[in-house]
């Protein structure tokens, strides 16, 4: 029994994937008579089980076999097949982040899962060793979001080697934000670490965030038993595509990030000049997270403006993360943030 064997679910080693005839039929045919379809329409037959041709793209893409590829229905997908396959409810639990992305939480809710939120320290980075400590012998997956969720920062790779090295479990790298940084993916250390995944998605840079398509990029075993307890068809035919177009479209992709970029600065140095801003989060993703003097105010006060923004005054006091949009978008916001000032200091005097 291998290592990954050793903390896979008993049942789901065991389990029998169901097998649609598109998985068990090789080649090309004329004539479908075995998936009890409508013989008429465009989108009458069901989609590639598989996903072959977007696993191929990607994989050339990352420089990876399409084995070491997974295609879910958004990054959320991956995230939930990793508990079912990984964690027995009501026994075992997973750690990650405080403050990180909420799904970790909710899915592990779901599932029956004990969470252990590790702080990040007062620069908001990992606390590899508080972190470390914290495993115990029901310690199943270590969640680490880079670029972090919402306060934007980078988890340097020495950091996430150090944790596969020294974790038995699975530790999972959510890299949604990945596009909008110049530090280099985790994607690059898969062939260390037999128990590392990386997570990224269609969502963000590529401006899919409607179709929901995902995508996990580990060792080939680990793959197999996410593709084995996967639903049969998790991804549509139209989602297929538009994914793949997405990714063959590499010119459309390198404008818009390089875009997103140079507003991130634009908008940083705008929001370094009010002087209601206590602090502004360094940031390699496509958001700001920004400490105002009384953030739930300017929150307020922007959505009466129609602009939503998000609120994280719970995780992180008085703070806003702010997602970077087109440049009207922006102007905007600066623009009704500078309204704030001059309305706060009219009120004063």
């Amino acid at each position: 029994m291998n290592k990954l064997e050793k903390i896979t679910r008993p049942n789901i080693l065991s389990l029998v994937p169901y097998s649609s005839a598109r998985n068990e039929f090789k080649g090309n045919a004329d004539i479908f008579l075995d998936a009890n379809e409508n013989p008429f329409g465009e989108l009458n037959r069901y989609p590639d089980p598989m996903q072959v041709d977007l696993k191929r793209a990607l994989a050339a893409e990352l420089n990876v076999s399409s084995n070491n590829v997974f295609i879910g229905n958004g990054s959320d997908e991956v995230i939930d097949l990793l508990f079912r396959i990984f964690c027995t409810p009501g026994v075992d639990n997973v750690i990650t982040l405080n403050p990180s992305y909420g799904m970790y939480s909710v899915s592990a809710a779901i599932n029956d899962v004990l969470i252990q939120r590790i702080p990040l320290d007062s620069d908001y980075n990992v606390q590899v060793d508080k972190l470390l400590n914290a495993v115990n012998p029901n310690t199943k997956i270590i969640f680490l979001c880079s670029p972090n969720n919402p306060t934007g920062n980078i988890i340097p790779l020495e950091d996430i080697e150090l944790i596969c090295s020294r974790f038995n479990g699975i530790v999972v790298v959510d890299e949604a934000y990945i596009d909008f940084s110049d530090s280099p993916s985790a994607v690059g250390l898969l062939g260390k670490n037999w128990n590392l995944v990386v997570s990224q998605t269609f969502s963000k840079a590529r401006g899919l965030a409607a179709a929901r398509v995902g995508y996990a990029i580990g060792s080939e075993e680990l793959i197999n038993l996410m593709n084995k307890v996967k639903p049969p068809y998790n991804v549509s035919k139209l989602n297929q595509k538009v994914a793949l177009e997405a990714l063959l479209n590499k010119e459309k992709y390198n404008q818009e990030v390089e875009l997103i970029k140079t507003q991130r600065r634009q908008v940083k140095d705008e929001l370094a000049q009010l002087p209601i801003v206590n602090k502004i989060f360094p940031s390699e993703a496509n958001f700001i997270l920004v400490k105002f003097e009384d953030g739930p105010k300017v929150y307020n006060w922007l959505l009466e403006k129609n602009i939503v923004v998000r609120n994280r005054d719970n995780e992180i006091k008085n703070t806003i993360r702010i997602t970077i949009g087109s440049k009207e978008e922006n102007e905007k916001l600066i623009n009704e943030l500078k309204n704030y000032c001059y309305e706060k200091e009219s009120t004063i005097y």
